[in-house]
């Protein structure tokens, strides 16, 4: 196991953390595991101690499973007002042949022209590359030339989205080797090359919001987060029951469809109310809560995409928990003819709410790839350390960390 990878998504609902390994061009999972999260709401920590503890759980569920200390991560920020700019930057080729280090080098000029004070830099998405003004290619590693020019999509966040995320990790002795956000996470867990030739779009319904992003080659281009998820549909089935919203959230996992079209109203589930009375709910009954709110949630989305873009989208991937329910691809073929449901294909983490955890290690590998780089989270030593202490004295910004570790300086 010389190539292996740990990423973390700290969800309003769970905490999602991964470790897989990369065997011969395959992605393997290792260790997987999803925690209740606490102290973070609509994807933003509210309570650092609270989320500490969750996300501590989760490292301690995944480390007994693997018998190794994670010491390095992926960690996911969040999406709230992330900004896409699109940036160039040109740079000299001081040799004969271009490298990973010229192309890294283009980006620089224009990240730094482009990054505003109060924003944070996360990544930048390679677009393309221009060779001594004339030929354009993805990838020029190798091939001769005086002048290279860059162009990349730069992801920004406001520097509290980066800062609350990367200080409740690293006091757990945990290092942050790379950012992300869960617009490229999803994008990179589905891609294919027909979404690298189109206009696509990627729904996460997940516990309290729902991401909207639009690519364009799949490249990420805006992002739009809608108040509701599935967390609305417990809610409803506890309001319309007089029951415990843990008690309705059992129904919508266990019992209820996501689409009237299979219900049944003669399968009944018993339970007791508020009042400590016994009452039965058909599934029929169940399941017109549950699509009433699933639609309404695919409707506000399918708004959200006409506000975005006035192309016409040629794919569009819902994703995230909720996607999950029974029958969910019938509320989807409803509202978003054009859309399909995604399927996370991961042996051992085949659930929809996995794709962004999963998808940072993709990207992470391609970035990687860029730059030429062989690189592990987990040496030789790792192996045989089960755990040990990490100063953790470092004053570095996590500015200076993320965008020194891209650049490799």
């Amino acid at each position: 196991m010389e190539h292996v990878y740990a990423s973390i998504d700290l969800g309003s609902d769970s905490i999602k953390l991964v470790v897989c390994e990369l065997y011969q061009n395959h992605l393997n999972l290792l260790a997987a595991t999803s925690i209740p999260s606490r102290g973070i709401k609509k994807g933003l920590i509210v309570d650092p101690e609270l989320a500490k503890k969750s996300i501590l759980l989760a490292f301690k569920q995944v480390e007994d499973m693997l018998g190794i200390k994670i010491k390095k991560v992926i960690a996911c920020i969040p999406n709230h007002m992330a900004e896409y700019k699109i940036i160039k930057g040109e740079c000299d080729i001081p040799g004969d042949l271009i490298t990973a280090h010229d192309m890294i080098n283009s980006y620089k000029a224009g990240i730094k022209a482009n990054l505003l004070p109060n924003e944070e830099f996360v990544t930048v998405v390679p677009i393309d590359f221009k060779i001594n003004g004339k030929t354009v290619m993805k990838d020029p590693k190798g091939f001769p030339g005086k002048k290279l020019l860059g162009r990349a999509m730069m992801v920004t966040t406001p520097k509290k989205n980066v800062y609350s995320v990367a200080s409740v990790i690293e006091s757990l002795g945990v290092e942050i080797v790379d950012i992300s956000v869960g617009s490229i996470g999803d994008i990179n867990c589905f891609r294919t090359d027909e979404l690298d030739k189109n206009i696509s779009a990627v729904i996460n319904i997940g516990a309290d919001i729902t991401t909207v992003s639009l690519y364009n080659k799949s490249i990420p281009v805006c992002t739009k987060i809608i108040g509701a998820g599935g967390n609305d549909i417990d809610k409803d089935l506890a309001y319309m029951y007089k029951i415990d919203v843990t008690e309705a959230r059992k129904i919508k996992e266990n019992f209820a469809l996501a689409n009237t079209r299979n219900a049944d109203k003669f399968d009944v589930y018993e339970t007791t109310n508020n009042d400590n009375v016994k009452i039965k709910i058909n599934q029929l009954a169940a399941s017109e809560i549950v699509e009433s709110r699933i639609n309404e949630i695919l409707t506000l989305a399918k708004n959200e995409l006409n506000d975005l873009t006035n192309k016409p989208i040629q794919y569009i991937i819902i994703t995230g928990g909720t996607s999950n329910i029974l029958d969910f691809e019938y509320c989807v073929h409803d509202i978003l003819p054009n859309a399909s449901k995604a399927k996370v294909k991961l042996v051992g983490v085949r659930n929809n709410k996995y794709s962004t955890v999963i998808g940072n290690i993709i990207y992470f590998l391609n970035t990687l790839k860029l730059k030429g780089m062989n690189y592990s989270m987990f040496s030789e030593d790792d192996m045989e350390e089960l755990s040990s202490p990490r100063d953790n004295t470092n004053d570095d910004t996590m500015l200076g960390k993320v965008f020194g570790y891209f650049f490799g300086e």
